[in-house]
C-alpha cells in the first residue's frame, strides 16, 4: 500500500479519501461505522448459518438429529440471527454507505451512530444468550401468552431502539449532503431506494417497540396481560415489515451493481422512484396474509389489504423486475452486444460474483419469492398453506435469495474498495453464488412442494413418531424433506465459503491503496466506474429481450397461480 502523509482534517474534524478503483469518496468516520456494522453483520451470519445445520439436519426426518428442546432453541436463535441481526446490522452500514459515501459528504452526529451501533450490538448478544439459556425458545414470533425470560424482549428493544437512531442518522446525513451542496439534482435512485428502506424501517422499527415493551412488561410481572390478537396484529406489523425494508434495501442494491459493473442507468428515474414510493404506501400491508386466519379482523380488512393494496406493491416490483435488466440490457446494447435478443445476456460478466450474486439473486426473487407471495397473499388461497413448510420456504425465496444473496454480491465489490484488501481465493467467491444460490433455488422448492402437501411449518418430528393418532404422510413428503436437507447443507457449505473468502480476506488478503486523505470532498471523476451510481439519468426502454423474459415471468405467474386455484377446487369439493 502506499505511504499517505497526515492531513489535517476539515473544519468539521472530517477526512475523505478518493478509491483510485471505483472513484468512490469515503469519509473517515462514516467508513469505520460501515466496517464495524458490516463485520458484525457477518458474525451474525456466521452463528445463524452454523445453526442452520442443526435446523435442517432434525427437519430431514431419515436423520431428525436434535431432541425437541434443543431443536426450538436452534430454531428461535437460527430465525432471529438471520432474520433480523445479520440483516439489519447490513443494513445499516448501506444506509451509511448510500449517504455518506454516494453524496460524498460527511456522517451527521457519528458519535450518535457509535451509541446507535452500540445498542444494536448489546441487544444482538442480550437476546441470543436470553435464547441459548434454553428459557426462551418462543421462536421469533414469540406470540403471547407463551413468555420468554425478560432479558429475550429487553435484547430486541435495545436492538430496535439501536436501528432506530441509526436510521435517523441517516436522515441526518440527508440533511448535511443538502445543506452543504455536495450533490446536485435529485438524490441517485440507489440512495432514493435507501431512503424507502429507511422510511419503512421507522414504521416497523416502531411497530415492534409498541407491542415488544408492554410483552417485556408482562414478562417481569409489571403488566397483567396483552391480549393475544392485538399481540399478533401489531407484531407483524415489525415482522413481515421488517422483510420489506430487506426488499427496497436489496433492490437498491441490484440497481447499485447495475451501474456499477455495467455503467447501466435506470430506463426511466421517474418509473423506478414511483414504484420505491409504492413500496412506502403497499408493501408492509402484506403483512395481513399473516392475520387471514384471525377472527377479530374484518372480512372487508382483509380482502382490501390481500387484495388491492398488495397489488399495488406486486406491481412496484414487477416494476423493478422489469427495469433492472432493462438497465443492463441498454447499456450492453450500447456496448455493442446487440447480435439477437440475448447477446447481451450471455456476455454478462458472469464470473464476476458481485453481478452474478445480483442476478442470481433477482431471478430467484422474482419467480420464487414473488410468485409464492402473491399466492400465499390471496386469502382463499392462503388457507391451502397457512402454517405449513411452505411459509418457511416463500421466506426463504425474499429473505436469503433475495436479501442476503444481493449483500454477499455487494461484499465483494466492498472488500477491495471499503475494506481495501485484496480478495483471496477469487475462484471460490466466484462459485459460491452459484452454489449458494442454486442450492437456495432448489431448497425452496421441494421445501414449497412439501408444504402444499401439508408438511408442518414448525413441527419438530412430521412423522409424529409414538403419538396415539399418527399421520400417515405419503412418500413424496418424506421424499421432499429429505430433499430439503440436502439442497440445505449444500446452500450452508456456500454460506461458508462467502465467510471464508469474507474474513479471509479481511485478514489475509494483500492490502490495497487506500487514495490520499483530503480535509475537502473531491468531485466525482467523469471516468469513474461508480459515477452513474452517483448521479441522475434515464437510459430509454430498449431492451427487447428484456421484455420478453418479462412476458416469461407473466406466463410462469399465471399457470402458478391457478394451479394452486386447482388445488383448492381438489381440497374443497364443490356440488
Amino acid at each position: 500500500m502506499s505511504a499517505t502523509l497526515p492531513v489535517a482534517a476539515g473544519a468539521n474534524g472530517t477526512t475523505y479519501r478518493t478509491c483510485p478503483r471505483s472513484g468512490l469518496q469515503f469519509e473517515a468516520r462514516a467508513e469505520r461505522l460501515m466496517i464495524a456494522n458490516a463485520v458484525t453483520a457477518v458474525v451474525a451470519l456466521l452463528v445463524g448459518g452454523l445453526l442452520a445445520i442443526g435446523v435442517v439436519l432434525t427437519r430431514w426426518p431419515a436423520v431428525h438429529w436434535l431432541a425437541a428442546d434443543t431443536f426450538y432453541m436452534v430454531l428461535t436463535a437460527h430465525g432471529i440471527d438471520m432474520l433480523i441481526f445479520w440483516i439489519i446490522f447490513f443494513e445499516v452500514a448501506v444506509l451509511y454507505f448510500c449517504s455518506s459515501t454516494l453524496l460524498r459528504c460527511r456522517l451527521a452526529t457519528p458519535n450518535l451512530a457509535w451509541f446507535a451501533f452500540a445498542l444494536m450490538l448489546i441487544g444482538a448478544v442480550t437476546n441470543n444468550v436470553a435464547v441459548f439459556q434454553g428459557g426462551s425458545s418462543v421462536m421469533m414470533t414469540s406470540y403471547v401468552p407463551m413468555m420468554a425470560a425478560p432479558s429475550f424482549y429487553l435484547g430486541l428493544i435495545l436492538f430496535a431502539v439501536g436501528a432506530l437512531v441509526a436510521c435517523f442518522v441517516f436522515f441526518g446525513t440527508l440533511v448535511v449532503a443538502k445543506r452543504e451542496k455536495t450533490y446536485e439534482g435529485s438524490v441517485p435512485l440507489v440512495t432514493f431506494g435507501a431512503i424507502t428502506a429507511a422510511i419503512i424501517a421507522v414504521f416497523t422499527i416502531t411497530s415492534g417497540a409498541i407491542i415488544l415493551i408492554p410483552t417485556f412488561l408482562m414478562s417481569i410481572g409489571v403488566v397483567k396481560q396483552v391480549d393475544p390478537l392485538v399481540y399478533r396484529t401489531i407484531w407483524w406489523a415489525f415482522g413481515h415489515s421488517s422483510q420489506q425494508i430487506n426488499v427496497a434495501a436489496h433492490i437498491s442494491i441490484w440497481y447499485a451493481v447495475a451501474a456499477i459493473a455495467f455503467g447501466a442507468k435506470p430506463m426511466s428515474e421517474r418509473v423506478s422512484r414511483g414504484a420505491f414510493l409504492l413500496y412506502i404506501l403497499f408493501l408492509q400491508l402484506a403483512s395481513a396474509h399473516h392475520l387471514l386466519a384471525d377472527p377479530g379482523l374484518s372480512t372487508g380488512w382483509k380482502v382490501v389489504n390481500t387484495s388491492y393494496f398488495m397489488y399495488f406493491a406486486v406491481l412496484a416490483s414487477m416494476i423493478h423486475g422489469l427495469t433492472i435488466p432493462g438497465a443492463i440490457e441498454v447499456a450492453q446494447r450500447q456496448k455493442g452486444y446487440t447480435r439477437g435478443l440475448f447477446e447481451w445476456l450471455r456476455k454478462a460478466p458472469w464470473g464476476n460474483p458481485v453481478f452474478s450474486g445480483m442476478f442470481i439473486s433477482l431471478v430467484g426473487f422474482g419467480f420464487l419469492g414473488g410468485i409464492s407471495g402473491v399466492m400465499m397473499g390471496t386469502e382463499q388461497l392462503n388457507m391451502l398453506i397457512h402454517n405449513t413448510i411452505y411459509v418457511p420456504g416463500h421466506f426463504h425465496a425474499t429473505v436469503v435469495i433475495g436479501t442476503t444473496l444481493s449483500f454477499m454480491a455487494l461484499t465483494y465489490f466492498l472488500i477491495p474498495v471499503l475494506f481495501r484488501r485484496e480478495m483471496i481465493l477469487p475462484q471460490w467467491a466466484k462459485l459460491q453464488p452459484w452454489l449458494f444460490g442454486l442450492a437456495m433455488y432448489f431448497f425452496v422448492l421441494v421445501m414449497m412442494g412439501a408444504g402444499t402437501l401439508g408438511v408442518s411449518r414448525r413441527h419438530w418430528d412430521m412423522a409424529f413418531q409414538g403419538a396415539a393418532l399418527a399421520y400417515e404422510w405419503p412418500g413424496a413428503a418424506y421424499l421432499m424433506m429429505g430433499l430439503v436437507g440436502i439442497s440445505g447443507i449444500a446452500a450452508i457449505a456456500g454460506g461458508g465459503i462467502y465467510i471464508t473468502v469474507t474474513v479471509g480476506s479481511l485478514l489475509f488478503g494483500k492490502k490495497l491503496e487506500s487514495g490520499k486523505p483530503n480535509a475537502k470532498t473531491t468531485p466525482v471523476p467523469r471516468a469513474a466506474p461508480t459515477v452513474v451510481a452517483q448521479s441522475y439519468g434515464s437510459a430509454g426502454f430498449a431492451a427487447p429481450g428484456t421484455f420478453l423474459l418479462a412476458m416469461l415471468f407473466l406466463v410462469a405467474f399465471v399457470l402458478y397461480y391457478f394451479i394452486n386455484w386447482k388445488y383448492l377446487g381438489q381440497l374443497w369439493g364443490l356440488s
